[in-house]
């Protein structure tokens, strides 16, 4: 896809609230900066279209517990974007009157975070008792929203991978399917800030040992047809035989994305990541993936060292097709 063909994104944080209180959030430290306007979000909104954008990303913390949400996501339909998309941890959509007031107003994508297939394991991470079941009756609303209106939206998932959760991804893939969700990103923690870089020890997993129970949980998707069923934020040593589940991969072929937030702005949010969030080392060098790969976050590399990293010397012609469909 031609750069000129790329969808213009917008990301743009309504602020960083939010009623759970993740361990691995890497907003962690952000919790008490001032509040966003509805006047000051719209704001921004306009000027992401002008500027081009036609994808709007609303994120947070979390969107839906700001009273004046429904109002923002209907100033985002009036000035004509063509995919409003919120991400979300799905509590407010437990109740079946938010829901369908969000879905009215505009909102044509939504992405649930579900961080385990249990209560124990999700609220744990949540750190909020009955997180779970509220996502789970906010998953049950939508649908049957969805169902009686004869809409067609679209609904995806992310699970951030853990210490907690990694050994039971195959599980939460199963889980998410059943919620008839097949497009889905599992996210190898961001520990360059927040609970995760605080807590590093505790939360973020070797990428060796994780990486097995990823490959089972991506091979799911595949078996159950999942069009998008990626892998994030990983060294792609780990996955030759799963190029075309980096979701990285297909994003920079996708998209132009922008992120708009109240103590930053970044105009290329793809290229600035590459620059400054992740990192390959000399052992790297000679990988046959190597122009390919984004490498790991830095953080990860001053902790655990780079000895995992391991170069591909040759790809397959399959796995070419894989890189470059």
């Amino acid at each position: 896809m031609a750069k000129k063909d790329k969808i213009s994104k917008s990301v743009i944080f309504t602020g960083y609230e939010c009623n759970n209180h993740c361990r691995f959030c890497m907003e962690q430290d952000k919790r008490n900066l001032p509040i966003r306007t509805a006047v000051e979000v719209k704001k921004e909104i306009a000027a992401a279209k002008k500027r081009g954008s036609t994808y709007l990303e609303l994120i947070g913390g979390e969107t839906t517990i700001r009273p004046d949400f429904t109002d923002i996501v209907g100033f985002a339909k009036k000035v004509g974007f063509k995919t409003i998309m919120i991400a979300t941890n799905g509590r407010m959509f437990s109740y079946e009157p938010v829901a369908e007031s969000l879905i009215e107003a505009g909102i044509n994508s939504v992405v649930f975070s579900i961080h385990g297939h249990t209560a124990k394991i999700h609220d744990y991470l949540t750190q909020v008792p009955g997180s779970f079941d509220q996502l789970r009756k906010g998953l049950t609303n939508i649908r049957s929203i969805i169902k009686r209106k004869n809409l067609k939206m679209h609904l995806g998932s992310n699970t951030t991978v853990v210490k907690q959760n990694f050994r039971y991804l195959p599980q939460i893939g199963k889980f998410i399917l059943d919620q008839g969700i097949k497009d889905s990103e599992f996210i190898f923690v961001d520990c360059n800030e927040g609970g995760a870089r605080r807590y590093f020890e505790a939360l973020v997993p070797k990428i060796s040992e994780a990486a097995p129970h990823i490959r089972k949980c991506l091979d799911i998707g595949n078996k159950a047809g999942a069009v998008h069923w990626d892998i994030r934020y990983v060294p792609l040593c780990h996955f030759p035989d799963h190029l075309d589940r980096i979701s990285e991969l297909h994003e920079i072929n996708i998209f132009n994305t922008e992120h708009i937030a109240q103590d930053f702005v970044d105009f290329d949010a793809l290229e600035s990541r590459k620059k400054w969030a992740r990192k390959k080392t000399l052992r790297c060098k000679g990988c046959a993936l190597y122009n390919s790969c984004e490498g790991i976050w830095v953080e990860y590399l001053k902790r655990y060292g780079d000895e995992e990293l391991s170069p591909i010397k040759h790809i397959s012609p399959r796995q070419k097709k894989m890189l470059f469909p």
